[in-house]
């Protein structure tokens, strides 16, 4: 689906509505006013419902947001709210789960006409922020890596690899829409938002004043409960991400690497080095005049090439590593039997350094020759003893995070271990020495591995989370929260059996 198809349903949807109500009410004052109110109302609704699903991803995708502000306020006039983003990036969550329940509840307002003046300034103001938003993302697509965007005289032509954030998230992970998109998606919304403001008291009301009051707040209630169980009790009721259950992601990896070798230039940008001029050229004109083009004179700002056949997915950057850095992602995709991953993203704990004193003792060697035997001996000597410093780094597992592995993963695994399934652990963001130091004291035996945690939260929302792999197919996932009774795990997912590869 794209966003002009999205729209068209949307629109379709609200021509009928504005018609019913027409027809059948006497609801309607202006028949373009509720036409726009049934638009705006059912695209917030089904923008907010998609994000409800799956919060995680929006926070994660507000985390980016706030780092890229951080950076940029940094090196501007804005460098005193530089510490603010750090922080926000901290309650992401919540302002995301804030943020998607606005939104739908401001899509609901439209729609039965409650409180119009309100929800006029509410849908007004919260245009106004996505548009600054996606305005904010596709800009930086002027803006080389090394400038800052405040730095308006070194702005260059537009470049997709300059932007900073290449997704808005505006419909979560079921419809990315490339930041122009956005912006200019955002741009056109705000003609109705100015047009509410103007027009509120035009604005159609369905039911009564106290029933619409009810909707509202079992509304509120509902999306709130909803969007917590998303992430807090289950993995998303609804999974748009490429790592979904049934997903064969080791015939996807290859057709996407396929897809990506095939991939060829079609043109090449060019950039002057003296003048700053930009050149584009097709492939062919390019290296049929290369010679035109000396690199003394002209560097390549950037190649631009075809489409792959199929999308590129988070698919393609699936890899796992051993503590030591050998890779085991074709072991792990070609494993025909039943294997149980435990994904952890991000590993709860903190680490201090022990500084230690230990007395050392210095010795001295002195090369003895006996004169008449000519034989030569090693002498070995006290002189003095010193002080030496010995650094440590302790490694100690968050409480509430351990007593999710003590008391819902390993059991777990443990249970799994009479029908020869085997686990293995992969965790991101934390060096060798912490994962051997805090999986030690769990005593767990199962191997450990390493993965981008970006790659991690994709995969799955839970951290911890369980996945059953089978045969580089992603079988099943499961929060942490809703393991299975070994009883049904043994009647809906391991009554199977394959020749062993080892």
């Amino acid at each position: 689906m794209t966003i002009f198809s999205l729209c068209v349903y949307l629109a379709v949807f609200s021509a009928a509505m504005t018609f019913l109500l027409k027809k059948y009410t006497q609801s309607i004052k202006h028949t373009g006013v509720s036409f726009l109110q049934n638009f705006c109302g059912s695209l917030f609704i089904f923008s907010g419902l998609v994000k409800a699903v799956d919060p995680m991803g929006t926070a994660f995708k507000m985390e980016e947001y706030f780092e890229e502000f951080e950076a940029t306020a940094k090196g501007s006039f804005l460098h005193f709210m530089s510490d603010l983003f750090p922080v926000l990036a901290n309650y992401a969550l919540g302002f995301s789960v804030f943020m998607i329940v606005l939104e739908i509840i401001i899509g609901i307002l439209l729609m039965i006409g409650h409180k119009p003046k309100l929800t006029s300034w509410l849908f007004f103001i919260i245009m106004v922020f996505f548009t600054i938003l996606t305005g904010y993302t596709f800009l930086t697509g002027y803006v080389p890596k090394e400038v800052n965007f405040f730095e308006f005289g070194k702005w260059t032509a537009f470049a997709e690899s300059n932007m900073r954030v290449t997704n808005c998230g505006c419909f979560g992970d079921f419809l990315k829409l490339t930041p122009d998109v956005s912006f200019k998606k955002d741009l056109i919304l705000m003609i109705p938002a100015v047009i509410f403001l103007f027009s509120w008291r035009n604005f159609h009301t369905l039911f009564s004043s106290s029933l619409r009051n009810a909707i509202s707040f079992f509304a509120i209630t509902g999306l709130y409960l909803f969007s917590l169980a998303n992430f807090k009790w289950n993995e998303p009721v609804v999974d748009f991400r490429p790592f979904k259950v049934g997903t064969d992601v080791r015939t996807k990896q290859e057709e996407e690497k396929k897809a990506s070798a095939d991939v060829k230039i079609e043109k090449w940008k060019l950039k002057n080095k003296a003048s700053g001029e930009f050149r584009v050229l097709d492939d062919k004109e390019y290296m049929e005049n290369i010679k035109s083009y000396p690199k003394t004179e002209w560097e390549v700002a950037e190649q631009i090439k075809s489409l792959p056949a199929i999308p590129i997915t988070k698919i393609s950057d699936f890899a796992i590593f051993d503590l030591q850095g050998s890779e085991y992602t074709e072991d792990i995709l070609t494993e025909p039997r039943s294997r149980i991953m435990v994904n952890m993203p991000k590993l709860s704990f903190t680490s201090h350094t022990e500084v230690s004193t230990v007395q050392d003792s210095v010795w001295k060697y002195d090369t003895v020759v006996d004169l008449k035997t000519k034989d030569i001996q090693v002498v070995k000597s006290f002189t003095e003893l010193k002080s030496k410093t010995i650094k440590k780094n302790i490694f100690e597992w968050n409480e509430d995070y351990k007593k999710i592995l003590t008391s819902y993963i390993l059991p777990f695994i443990d249970s799994l271990r009479q029908d020869s399934v085997k686990a293995f652990f992969v965790a991101g963001g934390a060096s060798e020495e912490a994962l051997t130091s805090l999986f030690d004291q769990l005593g767990v035996k199962e191997p450990i591995f390493t993965a981008d945690d970006v790659l991690l939260k994709t995969i799955m929302r839970s951290n911890p989370g369980i996945i059953l792999w089978r045969n580089g197919k992603i079988i099943m996932k499961w929060h942490y929260r809703r393991l299975p009774e070994m009883t049904d795990m043994r009647r809906d997912f391991l009554n199977w059996s394959a020749p062993p590869i080892h």
